[in-house]
């Protein structure tokens, strides 16, 4: 049981350059911001991001941007970050723009071992440009593939030492799902507990999903 509670150093050593990475947050609530600052720390670059934003600037995985290391990002919500535009005009970063629920889903279905769900979100604008389409009870779907990653990065509010998470109000957004659809799941929490002391009842990822529990500094 212990093996899964590392330092936040040896964990993010597990993060190769070229890797794609998911990072759970609604801007910076719910972004696990320690584990994004030892990621640019320890100088990992040519990333693929996929979060619902790439923080704001000068914080979270903006660090990342700024200094150059993010390749691509995907997600629904860059515009809080003019730093994403800046770097997007300049041909320094790829951008795949989809609409929230429909990049929800894409990471739930890379979870469930779903390839690919038709959605109406985005059908008849920009975003459906060069994407497979089909009609059902008369309305147009848009054909969209599931997403998942090498490693997924989140932030939850208490772990136990097998690795069952617990989240606190809506820093609970993306986490849970991100947690199901990646290779290596690294888990930043405030406090770690026996196992056997947290109600099954309230537990939302389960211990199965996650490699790595990494607690806050200062944290107990």
């Amino acid at each position: 049981m212990k093996q899964k509670i590392l330092s936040k150093s040896d964990a993010i050593a597990r993060i190769r350059d070229g890797m794609s990475i998911m990072v759970g947050g609604f801007g910076l609530v719910g972004a696990p911001l320690e584990l994004i600052d030892e990621l640019y720390r320890q100088g990992q670059k040519d990333l693929t991001v996929i979060s619902n934003n790439v923080g704001e600037p000068g914080k979270g995985l903006s660090r990342l941007l700024e200094a150059g290391r993010i390749r691509k990002a995907i997600g629904s919500y860059f515009t809080s970050n003019p730093v994403v535009g800046e770097h997007v005009l300049a041909g320094k970063l790829e951008v795949e723009l989809m609409p929230q629920g429909t990049f929800v889903e894409a990471i739930r279905a890379g979870g469930a071992g779903i390839g690919g769900f038709y959605t109406r979100a985005s059908a008849g604008t920009l975003l459906a440009e060069g994407k497979e389409t089909r009609v059902i009870g008369g309305q147009t779907y848009v054909l969209e593939y599931a997403l998942t990653a090498d490693v997924a990065l989140i932030r939850a509010h208490k772990a136990d030492r097998l690795g069952n998470l617990v989240y606190r109000k809506t820093a609970r957004n993306f986490n849970p799902v991100m947690a199901t659809a990646a290779k290596l799941v690294i888990a930043e929490v405030d406090e770690i507990v026996e196992v056997g002391q947290m109600d099954p009842e309230v537990i939302v990822t389960p211990h199965l999903y996650v490699d790595i529990i990494v607690q806050r500094e200062g944290a107990t």
